[in-house]
């Protein structure tokens, strides 16, 4: 992983930070760039713990600007070192913030108590809790979301802190009352001035470990250095702690045998620990019989559609049996999960086409959505639209497999992925390039310049009974409303419409 010293302006990253303050001792705490989810999520929890939360992010911009407001919580659209009058207690500095960010710099030159996200959360609301830390390349966010729910179920109030909201909830974080707090552990870097993943912070009493696959290419070096970083992960826990590992990644199997706490695993193969049996999946999402230790304990109901959630539910059942959940609990908390926003969610239907959005970047997040998504409905048109936004998945050393990820699409839109100050030209993703291996593998697949171009196209494009399944980690220009409306303003019979081929 990266280091302080590897970046030309590693004497703008070292510099003494102030110690931070007992929590009892602060009352006003500032956030830079207090929109993004996670620093959002963490301006609720400061809130719902009764501090005074300010901070300023570039722009405001729904949902969590609209929860911050609704919350009493207020912000600066733009930065300025002059929004830290009066100086707070504690300023959060999030990790999009480089050295010489006006108010990020403002701070570290005022010697102002500071710290990162993940010191934040570690500070205020893990002292004295038993964190469960949910981490991995894919997955997470599911299973944090699927835990927290199924622990709240059961009555224990936990606190959570997770890179997703719940449908129907309103928030990503809760501070509970119960002696659990599930974490999202992110292996993202911490701060400009702490290059660690934010998950080493989080002093865990237990990990579910999901994957590890190749990730963040533009901190990693390659695969063993990204996996070192789940090894530190896993080195923290007590030997009276938990790990539940995937069985079925022979990666987090290596990880795992250097674990000094109980390991449990979990997966579709009959030698995990915890696994399933007889799988029937629905339109409503599937039905599989649980066996612990290969004896059964019941038929149970999930939701959700793929074999990926349904590992993210045996990790789920795996560690609730484990703290004593029993089997009716956990019946009843799986059956009851309402799922995450843009995981496979639903966002409406017109026109005869119904739109999901999801937040799959990575090439086997792709693959196992479409999945995912031809076993919930077998019988429609499965078009792709993807946006390849992130960091690793405009890396042209994921093209090849991302050719192969889209074989469960029946046709497939490329977005033009964004170029950044930090890609070199050599190494970035030709989606003409993938787009041609995707058809070379028999499927239509056609590239466009963002949302703006994509939109007139795919209306020409889809036609009644389609699924539209847009995949990105941003907002790809709103295109899933947008998308929507003209679906439903359309004054020329979607009937008459023929798919336009950009490949010609």
């Amino acid at each position: 992983m990266k280091r302080l010293e590897d970046y030309p302006d590693a004497h703008l990253r070292r510099f003494e930070r102030p110690p931070l303050p007992p929590p009892e001792a602060v009352r006003d705490v500032y956030l830079i760039g207090i929109c993004g989810t996670g620093m959002g999520t963490l301006a609720l929890l400061l809130r719902e713990a009764g501090y005074q939360v300010r901070g300023s992010d570039a722009a405001a911009y729904p949902p969590m600007s609209t929860l911050l407001r609704r919350h009493g919580i207020s912000f600066y659209e733009g930065f300025d070192p002059a929004h830290l009058e009066p100086p707070p207690d504690l300023v959060v500095v999030g990790n999009a913030c480089t050295p010489t960010h006006p108010e990020a710099a403002a701070a570290r030159e005022r010697r102002l108590p500071q710290c990162s996200l993940p010191e934040a959360l570690a500070h205020f609301f893990l002292q004295y809790r038993q964190p469960v830390v949910v981490a991995g390349t894919h997955g997470k966010t599911t299973t944090a979301g699927l835990l927290a729910h199924v622990l709240d179920r059961a009555g224990l109030d936990p606190g959570f802190f997770i890179g997703g909201v719940m449908i129907g909830a309103e928030t990503s974080g809760r501070v509970g009352s119960g002696p659990w707090f599930v974490v999202e552990g992110d292996e993202y870097d911490s701060a400009y001035f702490d290059k660690r993943p934010k998950f080493l912070h989080y002093r865990p009493e237990a990990v579910l470990l999901t994957s590890i696959e190749f990730d963040h290419a533009d901190l990693y070096d390659d695969l063993d250095d990204y996996r070192e970083a789940f090894e530190q992960l896993v080195a923290l826990l007590p030997p009276e702690g938990l790990l539940v590992a995937h069985g079925d990644d022979p990666t987090v199997r290596q990880v795992a045998r250097s674990c000094r706490a109980q390991v449990r695993t979990y997966g579709l193969h009959t030698l995990c620990d915890v696994t399933v049996g007889q799988v029937y999946p629905t339109f409503e999402g599937q039905h599989f019989t649980l066996i612990v230790d290969g004896r059964e304990l019941g038929r149970f109901f999930l939701p959700l559609s793929g074999r990926h959630n349904l590992r993210n539910a045996l990790a789920v059942c795996a560690f609730g049996l484990e703290i004593g959940l029993s089997p009716e609990q956990l019946r009843e908390g799986l059956a009851g999960f309402p799922g995450m926003k843009r995981r496979l969610e639903v966002r409406g239907e017109a026109g005869g086409v119904l739109v999901v959005d999801d937040f799959a970047h990575h090439p086997t997040a792709v693959r196992e959505t479409l999945r995912a998504a031809r076993q919930r409905w077998p019988d429609r048109r499965l078009v792709a639209i993807f946006e390849p936004r992130s960091n690793s998945s405009r890396r042209k050393r994921f093209e090849q497999a991302y050719m192969e990820a889209f074989d469960d699409a029946d046709e497939v839109w490329l977005s033009m992925p964004p170029f950044r100050h930090n890609d070199r030209p050599e190494d970035f993703f030709d989606p003409e390039s993938v787009a041609a291996g995707i058809r070379a593998r028999g499927i239509p697949a056609h590239v466009a310049e963002g949302a703006d171009v994509l939109l007139p196209l795919l209306l020409e494009a889809l036609r009644p009974g389609d699924i539209a399944l847009i995949m990105s980690n941003g907002a790809f220009g709103n295109l899933h409303e947008r998308l929507l409306h003209a679906l439903q303003h359309q004054t020329e019979p979607a009937t008459s419409r023929q798919p336009h081929d950009l490949s010609a």
